[in-house]
């Protein structure tokens, strides 16, 4: 009898021979493309994270325009301050306490000289003043703005139940992280636009893209920068301007209250070096339109983790959770033992 015959009917299934090899063809196609759509996936995160290069810097601006950066007097803006000047962009420092500005101002003359041009703006985000936006609208005033890094974020102190954070945290929390970069974008924007050239770099977080309970406000605002991002990325593509969201795990900065690195947790001249090794490549991790998460291990476990398991699956949503009870946990016990010490 015909293998394939005698194969169907130890299924029980009756068919006549021509179908049975259609089905058996059929199986053997699915079968096939199953396997093979997380391995081609895979050479593909391989490739976007360890061979291919990004775009050059001078694709969005030349040397010698100007870079806005926020949040940029510690961690990553800091970072990226002193890896644009090395690459000889000229710059704008945007943050809340002007002696850190001036302070990193200083180290950036001192080091490269007149040929990098500094300008600083004290400027507290949370506060959302009117008169601090049109300050900023003036510093930019008949600049060549071709590059915007929208690092300026908060997070809670510590996790925290959403029911019992508190409303200057929450209020903080989403005027900083959202509002602020929204309205700094929305500064920046039409100038890039008129130019028909730029880069707006958004720095997200996991905490937005996978489900973070006891960080709930926090996790949104990120998530709501990963929508928000995506769609304007189409909206100014047309126009020459490439937006691009990061994506990054925890990276050593005050934010994160790590200190030491390691292959998960790079500390921010690693980070920095792998975005801008990255630009204008996106999707190799997570597949979403203009997002890239350029650091080699955060790519890994954001692919990893939506191939196979899926960004708001239960399992993804209680680990996150038991993480960060745990991590409460050990901020309460440590909060009660400083007070005892006072």
């Amino acid at each position: 009898m015909d293998p394939t015959r005698q194969f169907m009917d130890r299924l029980g299934v009756t068919v006549d021979s021509k179908s049975s090899y259609l089905l058996v063809a059929v199986l053997l196609v699915a079968g096939t493309y199953a396997l093979a759509v997380p391995i081609i996936s895979f050479i593909r995160v391989l490739f976007s994270l360890f061979i291919l290069p990004g775009k050059s810097l001078s694709s969005y601006g030349p040397r010698g325009s100007w870079a806005l950066i926020t949040g940029a007097s510690d961690g990553i803006g800091k970072e990226f301050a002193l890896s644009l000047a090395a690459k000889g962009y000229s710059l704008l420092l945007v943050s809340r306490t002007q002696s850190k500005l001036d302070t990193l101002a200083s180290e950036i003359s001192t080091k490269y000289g007149p040929k990098i041009s500094v300008k600083t703006l004290a400027m507290d985000f949370g506060q959302n003043k009117d008169s601090d936006y049109a300050a900023l609208r003036k510093l930019i005033d008949g600049l060549d703005v071709s590059i915007l890094i929208n690092n300026v974020g908060q997070s809670h102190s510590i996790p925290v139940p959403f029911v019992e954070t508190p409303a200057d945290e929450m209020n903080n929390i989403i005027t900083i992280n959202c509002m602020a970069t929204l309205k700094v974008t929305q500064t920046v924007a039409p100038g890039m636009i008129s130019r028909k050239r730029g880069l707006i770099l958004t720095m997200a977080s996991t905490g937005g893209f996978f489900p973070t309970p006891l960080l709930a406000t926090y996790s949104g605002s990120k998530a709501f920068l990963q929508q928000w991002s995506t769609a304007l990325a189409s909206e100014l593509e047309p126009h020459g301007v490439h937006v691009q969201c990061v994506q990054s795990h925890l990276v050593t900065t005050a934010m994160s209250k790590i200190r030491k690195s390691s292959a998960l947790v790079p500390n921010p001249r690693q980070f920095v070096r792998s975005v801008l090794g990255k630009l204008g490549r996106s999707g190799g991790a997570q597949n979403v339109a203009f997002t890239s998460a350029p650091y080699w291990s955060h790519g890994l476990m954001i692919w990893f983790l939506s191939r196979f398991i899926g960004e708001r699956a239960p399992i993804v949503v209680k680990i996150n959770k038991s993480m960060h009870e745990d991590i409460r946990k050990r901020a309460l016990r440590k909060a009660a033992r400083d007070a005892k010490k006072q």
